[in-house]
């Protein structure tokens, strides 16, 4: 979603009836008589040159009493990830080398230093080297969208709420069926031998240039479900829907959240946007 990162004056001009606006950064507003919440889809890792933040999204932050996050990034020091991952993520009794096909052992040594993520289960693995492409082209976690709207909120002590801990987080990845773990490595595998495709996990320049440009359609998800309904499931839907039902029960109440998780979870019938419209709100895109 941690997602995601994660999102007054323009909204003074008119947002109850803004339409979309020029190409950047999807936002959602979902609305009663009474309370709005509004949707940002997130990267987790971006470049520090990249200008993603708009007037309009910077209105709504500052207007916002309450912001969401997938997760609270700042208690990810090394420490507790390092236990997370040992906990989680780590089968050094069964390596990766005995559950991958040969061919794709053989690539993923080309790829990374084996030795050093041989002992990891395939979910912690495929995590770690599906980001290296974008690491290398100068993104890091620190700049993502998530982790720069938690220092903006936190500056302006606005309060902070997280969907998931890190735990949970972990817990999900590691409770895929070992089948969904495998095929989820050996897609990144495959992708970065073959290069930039539309399927999970996305090349970040594809992906980060679809964000940029507020077009992440259906067609960014329709593989992972297709080819990989296990995650799908864990990853997207489960999530979704219990997100969407926190938020529903927020809207309950009075004012203005922002929510800030990963831009997939707004994507089609089980994102949070379609989800939120199915329980009778009002929700409109305006970015």
């Amino acid at each position: 979603m941690r997602g995601l990162a994660g999102a007054a004056g323009a909204i003074l001009l008119g947002l109850s009836g803004a339409g979309a606006a020029e190409a950047a950064p999807a936002l959602w507003r979902v609305s009663d008589a009474d309370s709005q919440v509004y949707l940002f889809g997130t990267l987790h890792a971006l470049k520090p040159s990249l200008n993603w933040r708009t007037p309009l999204y910077d209105a709504v932050l500052a207007r916002a009493g309450t912001v969401w996050f997938e997760a609270d990034m700042q208690s990810g020091d090394p420490d507790t990830l390092r236990l997370l991952v040992q906990r989680y993520g780590s089968d050094p009794d069964r390596p990766l080398s005995r559950k991958l096909a040969r061919a794709d052992v053989d690539a993923l040594a080309r790829q990374t230093d084996l030795a050093r993520v041989d002992h990891l289960r395939p979910w912690a693995a495929a995590l770690m080297i599906s980001m290296q492409p974008a690491l290398s082209r100068g993104a890091s976690v620190e700049k993502g969208a998530d982790a720069t709207i938690t220092r903006a909120a936190r500056a302006d002590a606005k309060r902070i709420r997280a969907f998931e801990t890190l735990e949970d987080q972990a817990r999900m990845f590691a409770g895929l069926p070992e089948g969904s773990e495998v095929r989820y490595l050996t897609d990144v595998i495959r992708e970065r031998s073959r290069g930039p495709r539309l399927r999970l996990p996305f090349q970040p320049a594809t992906l980060e240039a679809a964000w940029l440009s507020g077009d992440l359609g259906p067609a960014y998800i329709a593989a992972m479900k297709a080819e990989n309904p296990a995650m799908y499931d864990a990853f997207l839907r489960r999530r979704n829907h219990a997100w969407a039902d926190k938020l529903g029960a927020e809207m309950a109440g009075a004012g203005i959240e922002l929510v800030n998780v990963g831009a997939l979870h707004m994507v089609g019938p089980d994102g949070l946007p379609a989800l939120l419209a199915a329980r009778g709100f009002k929700v409109e895109r305006v970015q």
